[in-house]
């Protein structure tokens, strides 16, 4: 089992795919059920994993997008994140990867402080998202961002890249000092 790479398949006709990594199996299928009902041009593929690295496949997809939920109420949701990261190739980081922070709804029963997910989502230089999944309107509004998202890193959007897309999200950030 080698690294993930982005550009290591062909891509298929008007056709995009995501891989959403996680180890809450309900919430990531429900999310997967919303992306597949949200209106969208192209074809859309969904695939879930526990974690990485996947298994050698001949006849996987090519992944253009990965989105790694966390669950601020399960430690081992963020230890499975952090220890999938290693097996994804750099150039995924280059507009590929979206952290999606779910359970931020309910402070009190957090096991993850926001910040973590926030450092680690900086460390990265990869957009992170806070949605709570159990609840179906905003399950909903988070599958047709992702599914947006998806559309602009498969390169189904005329004039906007993922790297683009990647450096507007950064922009809005105020610059740290370490960035100065």
């Amino acid at each position: 089992m080698s690294a993930l790479r982005p550009l290591d398949k062909l891509p298929g006709l008007n056709t995009a795919t995501i891989l959403l990594v996680g180890t809450e199996d309900a919430l990531l299928q429900q999310l997967a059920d919303s992306m597949l009902k949200a209106d969208c041009t192209s074809e859309l593929k969904v695939h879930l994993a526990r974690s990485l690295p996947l298994p050698c496949s001949v006849n996987r997809p090519r992944i253009d997008l990965i989105v790694f939920v966390v669950n601020l109420h399960s430690k081992l949701s963020l230890q499975s994140v952090e220890e999938s990261l290693c097996h994804l190739d750099a150039a995924f980081f280059l507009g590929k990867v979206a952290f999606l922070a779910t359970g931020a709804g309910r402070d009190s029963h957090c096991s993850i402080h926001r910040n973590t997910v926030v450092k680690l989502a900086h460390t990265y230089r990869s957009p992170l998202l806070f949605c709570d999944l159990e609840i179906e309107d905003f399950r909903a509004a988070m599958a047709q961002r992702l599914v947006r998202l998806l559309q602009i890193c498969a390169g189904h959007v005329p004039g906007v890249s993922a790297l683009n897309l990647l450096s507007l999200m950064r922009g809005s950030e105020n610059p740290s000092l370490e960035d100065l």
